[in-house]
């Protein structure tokens, strides 16, 4: 069995959750290789709803290794309230199916408070942070001014590295910011209650991989939020502060030799955006309203209301280029279906011009979407299986959006449930 990555393809948000817990029925092991838990995955199955923010999505599959891989922001903290969440509904995790990477970085208390200190700062000017403390912890990490997750396991040596860290933190805590600093007592306290709640499932789990690898057994990568919140490619400063990629899965898994055979790219039949930034087909008023209320569109992390808009060919077609995907999972069809005549972004126009190309992120304040209508199919499509019983005019509106952005879409979803798919 080959290797899959499953990735967002415009702001986040597209349903990538759903998609990886259908899957991972024929995968081994499932893989989060960046992010952290500033988003999250919304997952239906016959044990509940929830909401996934660092866990990965195959969790529900008893016989499933999942691996939390290098590349992640380990939040000690935010993790064990989600394992303890999802325990308490009856999912079963142990160090036999859930696995941390030694070499993961951990995510330290001081992370969260730089983030809203400096977004209190920036005030008008803020990028939008969920404040889960993502962009400190990658700037530390680009540092070395981290701790990886293996140090739990020498504590000698773990003190005397956070000492040297705490001393140099609290330069930035006081003189920068004006705030209280760190102690090591409170620290102590941090690996007490948390780290050593995590320390068992911590473990060398790039072996584990070139294991896989060796035994022929199906790799899962699952990526956190999308295209356009690529820290390299995406509406840049408006992004996150990790790679998005699935070219970055084999590095940020733990399995650099992975060669990765199909990208899934994850599209919402319509756009959704969470936080600040360039946002060129958006919707306002009443119209965007409906359309948030239809796909109770809040954010899974923060309850924010989801920016909205029509699906945007020309982000789209971008997301796919940059992910290089294979094939395309097509997500919530079923929202669009009280319109009557359904809107489609289909280029920009920057300085006048049409273009379909997506700008260079300092023209994107400028854009303009140019919406064209297709025809609406105004019935309940939760329940249809195969595409021929789908209306016309929602085949139709599958196979326009699929020759415009050049990928075949291979999945579309109809809800948000396990089986709520149609296999093209």
């Amino acid at each position: 069995m080959g290797n899959c990555a499953i990735v967002g393809i415009n702001w986040g948000d597209e349903g990538k959750g759903r998609m990886v817990d259908l899957l991972t029925e024929k995968y081994d092991v499932v893989v989060r290789y960046q992010g952290g838990g500033n988003a999250g995955h919304t997952v239906i199955n016959e044990q509940g709803k929830f909401a996934l923010h660092l866990l990965p999505s195959g969790i529900f599959r008893k016989d499933t290794i999942n691996i939390l891989g290098n590349g992640v922001a380990l939040d000690p903290e935010n993790l064990l309230k989600e394992i303890d969440e999802v325990v308490e509904k009856g999912v079963s995790l142990t160090p036999e199916n859930l696995k941390i990477s030694d070499r993961a970085s951990l995510l330290l208390p001081w992370h969260r408070d730089l983030d809203e200190l400096e977004e209190n700062r920036l005030a008008d000017k803020k990028f939008g942070s969920t404040k889960q403390g993502i962009a400190p912890f990658y700037s530390d990490k680009y540092q070395k001014k981290t701790i990886l997750a293996g140090e739990l396991y020498y504590p000698e040596h773990l003190r005397k590295h956070l000492a040297d860290l705490l001393e140099w933190k609290n330069l930035t805590l006081t003189k920068v910011y004006g705030a209280e600093p760190y102690t090591m007592e409170k620290l102590e306290e941090w690996l007490t209650t948390y780290c050593e709640r995590i320390k068992p499932f911590v473990c060398n789990t790039g072996k584990i991989l070139k294991e896989a690898q060796k035994a022929g057994k199906g790799i899962l990568f699952e990526a956190q939020l999308g295209s356009l919140r690529d820290l390299d490619y995406g509406i840049h400063p408006y992004t996150t502060s990790s790679n998005t990629m699935a070219a970055y899965a084999p590095i940020g898994s733990g399995l650099p030799s992975a060669k990765i055979d199909d990208v899934i790219g994850v599209v919402k039949a319509y756009s959704t955006c969470v936080g600040e930034g360039p946002f060129v087909c958006e919707m306002f008023g009443d119209e965007a309203e409906e359309l948030r209320k239809a796909g109770f569109e809040y954010g899974a992390k923060t309850g924010r209301p989801r920016r909205v808009g029509p699906i945007d060919i020309v982000a789209t077609r971008y997301g796919v280029e940059v992910q290089a995907a294979t094939q395309i999972a097509l997500t919530k069809m079923d929202v669009l279906s009280y319109m009557d005549k359904i809107p489609v972004c289909t280029q920009y126009t920057v300085d006048g011009e049409p273009t379909d190309d997506f700008p260079f992120p300092a023209q994107l304040n400028d854009a303009k979407p140019v919406i064209e209508y297709l025809d609406g199919w105004k019935c309940d499509i939760s329940n249809v299986r195969k595409f021929e019983d789908l209306p016309v005019a929602a085949q139709d509106y599958v196979k326009y959006v699929e020759e415009r952005i050049g990928c075949p879409i291979t999945f579309v979803s109809v809800g948000p449930e396990r089986d709520s798919i149609i296999y093209r």
